[in-house]
């Protein structure tokens, strides 16, 4: 399939959360960026050195999503007349020949309450691909790209409108800007946690597939039951372990087997294994590691691991990074490989970790 040329002079698009504003000059150090413009909520238009470096630096564990920019036109599309159709025009012009398998628009500023921009995307989207359709994935199934095959992200905003071809993988992200928000305030939710959990699954598709229902997940520190419900939702059978009680609209979930105890202490009956462990654990990130790694050994091969990694009492940018590089290497030694890591919507202070077992 043709891709768009990156020359490596191309400015770059990346995402990185607000929680940690305060660290983006250590950070944009570390990615050796010549300049740097705050556009929308939480993107920056940077110039790096080397563009590797936001892929291949430690650093880069913060950047929730990345392209390069290979169209811009910085304009206000409010006060542009006629800006969905000059604008479908130019992607057409410029990306057609590319062969993208999906053409996505988003927002700049996703948080915001004003719904123009969502329906400028949706517009501008629909009036491209009549330019140039695409004709390998209908626009509903936006996480069944292949994660290694071109799709053209489109961003737009107050700032205007800014355009690249990358891989899913590469980018970080299925949707622009990065992973499918999931709402947490349906009246069936128990905590954020649950939503956490569904982006985490969503996240996976890039690297491999989820385990497929009704594989069995063992889930550490986890009450009140946020990601357990999750789980159960999607047909899944759950032993969940935690010394606090699960909420009680789980009581005699079908498919949940609840363990009061300490994860550090469990023990799994004999013969048992599992297709993932999930630990969503407060408390130093060894703790929680200690007791995954202890446990590893009853996950089936190829199993997952999903691993939020607690930053609570470091302080920088730089310390986080090595907690992560320390947490990685640990989970190597116990026979877990590093798949991905990332930053998600409900992440605060906190990673997660994609490890799969030795086969």
């Amino acid at each position: 399939m043709p891709h768009t040329a990156v020359p490596p002079s191309s400015p770059w698009l990346i995402r990185i959360s607000e929680i940690f504003g305060d660290a983006l000059p250590e950070l944009l150090g570390q990615f050796a960026a010549s300049s740097s413009t705050q556009l929308g909520h939480e993107y920056y238009l940077i110039r790096p050195t080397d563009p590797l470096a936001l892929r291949q630096t430690a650093a880069a564990m913060f950047i929730r999503w990345q392209i390069p920019v290979q169209h811009s036109w910085p304009c206000n599309p409010r006060a542009m007349l006629g800006f969905v159709e000059k604008a479908a025009q130019a992607l057409a012009r410029k990306f057609a020949a590319s062969q993208p398998q999906m053409l996505l628009v988003g927002v700049l500023d996703p948080s915001s309450a004003d719904t123009y921009y969502r329906k400028l995307a949706s517009n501008l989207r629909g009036r491209a691909l009549q330019l140039f359709p695409v004709p390998t994935l209908a626009p509903t199934e936006v996480e069944a790209q292949d994660p290694d095959a071109a799709t053209l992200f489109c961003l737009l905003g107050n700032e205007g409108l800014f355009c690249g071809v990358q891989t899913p993988r590469l980018a970080n992200g299925f949707y622009p800007g990065g992973t499918r928000f999931i709402s947490q305030n349906a009246p069936a939710t128990i905590s954020r946690a649950g939503a956490k959990v569904a982006e985490a699954l969503h996240y996976l598709r890039l690297h491999r597939q989820p385990p497929p229902p009704p594989d069995h997940w063992l889930e550490l520190g986890a009450s009140p039951g946020g990601m357990t419900s999750e789980l159960l939702a999607r047909g899944y059978r759950v032993t969940a372990v935690d010394r606090a009680p699960l909420h009680p609209r789980l009581a005699a979930a079908p498919g949940l087997t609840y363990v009061c105890g300490d994860a550090s202490t469990f023990r799994p009956p004999d013969g048992t294994r599992y297709a993932a462990i999930l630990s969503d654990m407060n408390g130093p990130a060894g703790d929680s590691l200690a007791a995954v790694l202890r446990l590893a050994k009853n996950l089936l091969p190829g199993g997952l691991v999903i691993f939020t990694l607690k930053t609570a009492g470091v302080s920088s940018s730089e310390e986080v990074q090595r907690l992560c590089a320390e947490v990685t290497a640990w989970a190597a030694g116990g026979g877990l490989r590093l798949l991905a890591q990332t930053h998600l919507t409900y992440n605060r202070h906190e990673f997660t970790l994609f490890f799969e077992a030795f086969a």
